[in-house]
């Protein structure tokens, strides 16, 4: 296994400086991670610092909330497409899946995937801690309506991340028409090892350097 090729190395603090996207950058191109994520407002940064390399630029929309219009999520979409991005990790409308606005939630993601266009990989960010199971499994089947490539856990910024639970029903819902990303909470190779197993096609994580040399050092 290159547990590497698993990784999205992540930074979406608000208060990450130029220099730390650097950095995030620099890890990257020594441990060859698979993506590097970031807010949408460094997609060209990143972009020029991994130019000529195979790692992908991820950017988020609609983060942390995903309480903002289709129309926005549309526009901060193809304003990251158009800089460089290659996969899109944005967040389910989660107030409007709760209230069963079903239609909403699925134009809002579909939109999305839309203004991915043949470019961008789609992901679809459910923030489980928020969802029952039953809603969990909605979140997933309009997803895959949608097209979305990946259905997600987590953005790290609610009251809790990922869960060995969530990420088996979320493996099982998708029956293979969706790829799954694991994120929130995960900073160690022994738990990542363990959402890999669980069916985790991704790690969204900020600690892929101290995984990977944990691994390495086996």
């Amino acid at each position: 296994m290159d547990i590497a090729k698993y990784i999205d190395h992540t930074l979406l603090k608000s208060s990450a400086t130029d220099q730390d996207i650097k950095t995030l950058c620099e890890d990257a191109l020594t441990y060859k991670f698979y993506a590097v994520c970031v807010n949408s407002f460094y997609v060209s940064f990143v972009k020029q610092l991994l130019k000529g390399t195979d790692i992908k630029v991820c950017a988020t929309i609609g983060f942390p909330l995903g309480a903002v219009t289709t129309q926005t999520k549309v526009f901060e979409t193809k304003m990251a497409v158009e800089q460089g991005a290659e996969e899109i990790d944005m967040v389910l409308n989660i107030g409007m899946l709760k209230s069963n606005d079903f239609d909403l939630v699925f134009e809002d993601i579909k939109q999305v995937k839309a203004a991915c266009g043949d470019t961008a990989s789609l992901k679809v960010i459910f923030e489980i801690s928020e969802l029952t199971d039953a809603q969990i499994i909605k979140a997933c089947t309009l997803s895959i309506a949608a097209n979305a490539d990946f259905i997600k856990t987590s953005t790290g910024f609610s009251s809790s991340g990922a869960t060995l639970e969530a990420v088996a029903l979320m493996k099982k819902t998708a029956a293979g028409k969706a790829k799954v990303k694991a994120s929130g909470g995960i900073r160690d190779l022994e738990t990542a090892l363990q959402f890999i197993e669980a069916g985790a096609d991704r790690i969204g994580t900020s600690s892929g350097v101290a995984i990977v040399e944990a691994y390495n050092a086996q």
